[in-house]
């Protein structure tokens, strides 16, 4: 079961908009790969992935890739046509037009650099408007996943929106405990949580791993890059797409090489074998995939090469 050649090639774009940058880090960063929206139908379900623009990752030879080498990472990065040791980090959110209302599937940065923050921007050019979301489904609870549901003064940006989220990550971000034995580099995680999610705090409902979190949509337990990391089945008819949050990121990087993990793992040595077992799925389903931190259209098939995998964008 699959997208068809023909849904997904269905592809609606606007010109890019972002936030003004400085001209030096523009004149350093790689550019901006794709459109600021790519549609496409998976059955009757419409689902656009939104673009919240990106941010650069300076050097990525050093400090990313934790158990790989710089001539590894530089390898990796030619083999991919990449020139240059900067990368952008694209952030995407999707949507899908369900019979009950739009449901998104995280809630973007909220604006974590001069790059980004362009979600409610691109999501008026693709004929969206948060108003209509009835539900966010959250992956995890990283900062550029959750960032992007209130404001700095806690005022909601999706109004009518209930909140879905992995029971696990829940008990693992609000727990008290869990924030005093944190480093200190994550404690201001937990912070962020109780401040993002204080606005929907009557809407706030906990799912577990399977749960149907609205029509056609199923949770997938993908633990690892965060406690309670969730991925999503998106199935109508023959047709499916998995929603993978951050279990995959970075193709040219965890795709081809899916043993390495980058420092955002928390669980390293679960993280991977999600990473495998995800690939290795999509793979022999020939089921598309949709990846928060993919170059848009960040959307497309896996496919096996060599020891690893390769992504072929959905409108290649």
């Amino acid at each position: 079961m699959r997208i068809t050649r023909r849904a997904a090639g269905t592809l609606l774009a606007a010109p890019l908009v972002l936030r003004a940058g400085g001209a030096a880090a523009q004149a350093a960063a790689p550019p901006i790969v794709g459109p600021a929206f790519h549609r496409f139908r998976v059955g009757a379900l419409t689902v656009t992935v939104v673009t919240d623009g990106s941010n650069v990752r300076g050097d990525v030879r050093q400090g990313l890739v934790v158990n790989a080498s710089g001539e590894q990472v530089t390898a990796a990065m030619q083999s991919a046509g990449l020139s240059g040791t900067a990368m952008r980090n694209p952030y995407n959110v999707t949507f899908v037009e369900t019979p009950r209302g739009l449901v998104a599937f995280d809630a973007g940065t909220g604006g974590v650099g001069a790059e980004t923050g362009a979600l409610p921007a691109n999501m008026r050019a693709a004929g969206l408007d948060p108003a209509q979301v009835v539900l966010i489904v959250h992956t995890h609870f990283h900062g550029d996943h959750i960032g992007g549901l209130a404001t700095s003064d806690g005022t909601a940006l999706f109004p009518q929106a209930r909140i879905a989220v992995p029971e696990r990550e829940w008990a693992f971000w609000t727990d008290a405990g869990e924030e005093t034995r944190a480093a200190e580099a994550r404690r201001p995680g937990f912070a962020l949580v109780r401040r993002r999610f204080a606005p929907y705090a009557a809407r706030v409902e906990r799912f577990a791993p399977g749960a149907e979190v609205a029509p056609g949509i199923h949770a997938i337990a993908t633990n690892g890059h965060s406690p309670g990391h969730t991925s999503f089945l998106i199935a109508e008819g023959r047709e499916q797409v998995l929603v993978i949050g951050d279990a995959v990121t970075t193709p040219p990087f965890f795709m081809a090489n899916p043993t390495w993990y980058p420092v955002f793992d928390m669980d390293p040595t679960m993280a991977v074998e999600t990473r495998q077992r995800l690939l290795d799925r999509a793979a022999t389903e020939r089921m598309p995939v949709i990846g928060y931190h993919f170059d848009m259209p960040a959307t497309g098939r896996v496919e096996r090469a060599g020891t690893g995998y390769r992504l072929v964008p959905a409108n290649a």
